[in-house]
């Protein structure tokens, strides 16, 4: 299809907004600062530490359609490297994204233009998502030692636009839903009792096990997993994790949740990524702009603070689907323990 094609398409959707008001008489056209329908599911993925699929766009009455993600956590053990560089363990754990794309996602991108554009997306949510600001309290498992490595996986199923803001909704949810194992540290000390030079685990005499090792001044040398009856705490710092919003910008408007057609009418997009502490004002992650167009500094000024707005109004949607889908994973999980029993 020609640049003009796909401009007719996204000024088709402008005119309709202004010829039947704020409101449209069709999903297919929502209004200028609406989004589509967003369809979400946690614990998708059984043998990750969290999992989420998420999809964009697919009305109530499709099977299939919309932009859709999968996303997976997966929690592993590293030793930190105090003073190393950026790629081995740090204090308190770390987490790294990566983005891939389902061929089927991307069919008209040869080989070496999707390894590209997944770059780009990995970039922008690793900037974001890897900084020091976000990093949850508890992954951390041996001060000095050891850290839990957090492997966040965003699989691109299918994209019919808006995929920025399709991903960071999928990473948040697969971090909301995310729960890191309990764990207790092991002390081994020298037997006082026992032969001199051997050396035996320091256990606790009440219990003779290794779960007050905590108490000792000494340091850790390693731990081991709680046996628990669920797949631990909930990782933390929910509040935090951020969604980002993209303005598809025309000159004197601006529109979201772009189709593909419309992105690619779009002559410059503006991404902002938010979140929204508790106890604090919104905070701004990271801005973007892309395409050819121009804007200047009060026009992004504004912009920016349209932007926290919309992201506000994702945020809170998202957060009201996530509790939701943790009720009823909560008592499906109670009516299997009780039918176990």
């Amino acid at each position: 299809m020609s640049h003009s094609h796909f401009e007719g398409l996204a000024m088709d959707r402008l005119t309709r907004h202004i010829s039947t008001g704020s409101k449209s008489t069709s999903w297919r056209w929502p209004s200028l600062h609406q989004f589509r329908a967003v369809t979400l599911q946690t614990g998708v993925v059984p043998v990750a530490n969290g999992s989420a699929l998420l999809n964009l766009g697919r009305s109530s009455d499709e099977s299939i359609g919309g932009t859709e993600i999968l996303a997976s956590a997966k929690l592993e053990v590293e030793d930190v490297d105090i003073g190393g560089d950026s790629s081995s363990g740090v204090e308190g754990g770390r987490i790294v994204g990566e983005k891939q794309s389902s061929p089927a996602a991307y069919s008209h991108l040869s080989a070496a233009a999707l390894d590209d554009l997944q770059h780009d997306y990995s970039t922008i949510l690793n900037d974001v998502l890897s900084h020091a600001s976000l990093r949850p309290p508890n992954l951390g498992i041996i001060p000095g030692r050891k850290a839990w490595l957090l492997a966040l996986d965003l699989i691109v199923l299918s994209d019919v636009g808006n995929i920025y803001d399709a991903l960071f909704m999928a990473a948040r949810a697969v971090l909301w839903d995310t729960r890191v194992p309990k764990t207790r540290a092991v002390e081994y000390r020298p037997n006082r009792e026992g032969v001199k030079g051997s050396t035996d685990m320091d256990l606790d005499p009440e219990s003779q096990s290794g779960l007050d090792t905590r108490r000792s001044k000494a340091p850790a040398a390693d731990f081991e997993l709680e046996d628990y009856w669920d797949d631990g705490p909930a990782l933390g710092g929910r509040d935090l994790w951020p969604v980002s919003i993209t303005l598809n910008l025309f000159p004197g408007v601006h529109f979201l949740d772009a189709t593909t057609q419309e992105e690619a009418a779009t002559p410059l997009r503006l991404i902002l990524v938010y979140s929204f502490p508790t106890k604090s004002r919104a905070a701004l992650h990271g801005m973007h702009l892309l395409g050819p167009g121009d804007i200047d500094l009060a026009q992004i000024e504004s912009l920016v603070k349209e932007g926290e707005k919309y992201a506000l109004d994702i945020y809170t949607g998202l957060n009201t689907k996530l509790k939701d889908e943790e009720l009823r994973r909560t008592d499906k999980a109670r009516l299997k323990f009780s039918a176990a029993r």
